[in-house]
């Protein structure tokens, strides 16, 4: 997977979480994912198309969903419901939306989120292309940003 398809998710979450949510963010140093399955409570996952494939995973543990998902909606959210699993499906949309802005050349198209809780799941990452991870820090607790990427064309 190409280094430059990185750059833009770190650039659009903390972008996200300082326009957003007024906050700064910690970003850790990235790193290939070798348990991609093995993720937060929750995570929000976009699909990517076009010239370049993939998908975008951004994971949370529970109780740092509902606080940043409560800083984002400006409302206090005590348990992990449809208002948060939905903050975290916008959140997602957002990271890769901005992302797509600085990755224009490879003509993407982004999938609506979906969200998946629990401790059992299974996301199908792009075959044989590695998953980099993105791990950040905030003093609303830790979360990732997943990326596996690759090219059609």
């Amino acid at each position: 997977m190409k280094v430059q398809y990185i750059n833009p998710f770190l650039k659009a979450t903390t972008g996200l979480f300082k326009d957003y949510l007024g906050m700064e963010i910690n970003a850790e140093k990235p790193y290939v994912n070798e348990k991609p399955n093995k993720l937060g409570d929750v995570s929000a996952i976009i699909g990517l198309a076009g010239e370049t494939a993939g998908a975008v995973v951004l994971s949370f543990s529970h109780d740092s969903a509902i606080a940043i998902v409560s800083k984002f909606a400006q409302k206090k959210y005590a348990a992990l419901g449809s208002e948060v699993i939905d903050g975290v499906g916008e959140l997602v949309n957002i990271i890769a939306g901005n992302a797509k802005k600085d990755l224009n050349e490879f003509r993407i198209m982004i999938s609506l989120p979906g969200v998946v809780t629990g401790s059992d799941y299974r996301i199908h990452w792009p075959e044989g292309i590695p998953v980099v991870c993105i791990p950040f820090s905030s003093n609303l607790g830790d979360f990732s940003v997943n990326v596996s990427m690759r090219d059609i064309l």
